[in-house]
């Protein structure tokens, strides 16, 4: 535990500008730092962040220089970035449909592709030919330019047709 962590949990304003205990919020919504990927101030910035609080103002409920809250939250942002792609490369693992769209392709090939391994599998996909280019493109957005898939890409399908897109590491 490090000191940040041991500093008294800050209070936010509400509409009423009434104070709104932080450590009250982050309990309503369930975070246990046993269980999470997040520490306690990282939730506790993130929680700040999410009411509309500048880093200055964080800095100065919690104690702490500005600076400190910028390296907090860009760290919790980066975990929170890593676990979802623990999670999405976990839920690849046990999909029943992959398919690895390579750089190059051209984003209306994408649908064929899916579908083509879905009808394999025997696998309905629950989505049309234009909304799973724009879930694909929308999920990757930076790996998108146009119409050319500039990135790999894993997409996964679900036994009941939903899809999930994941990038390549660069």
């Amino acid at each position: 535990m490090t000191d940040s962590d041991r500093t008294p949990p800050a209070t936010i304003p509400d509409a009423d500008d009434e104070g709104i205990d932080v450590a009250a919020l982050l309990d309503r919504i369930g975070f246990d730092p046993e269980t999470n990927v997040l520490t306690r101030r990282q939730a506790e910035v993130l929680a700040l962040r999410e009411h509309g609080l500048r880093q200055r103002d964080i800095a100065d409920r919690l104690g702490t220089s500005r600076a400190n809250v910028s390296n907090i939250e860009s760290s919790a942002r980066e975990n929170v970035e890593k676990a979802t792609e623990t999670v999405g490369f976990a839920e690849s693992l046990s999909a029943p449909v992959r398919v690895e769209i390579p750089p190059e392709t051209d984003l209306y090939d994408v649908p064929n592709l899916i579908f083509d391994a879905a009808d394999e599998a025997g696998i309905k996909v629950s989505y049309t030919a234009p909304d799973l280019m724009k879930r694909v493109s929308d999920a990757a957005s930076s790996a998108v330019e146009g119409r050319n898939v500039k990135t790999r890409l894993f997409v996964s399908l679900t036994t009941e047709g939903a899809i999930r897109v994941r990038q390549a590491a660069e």
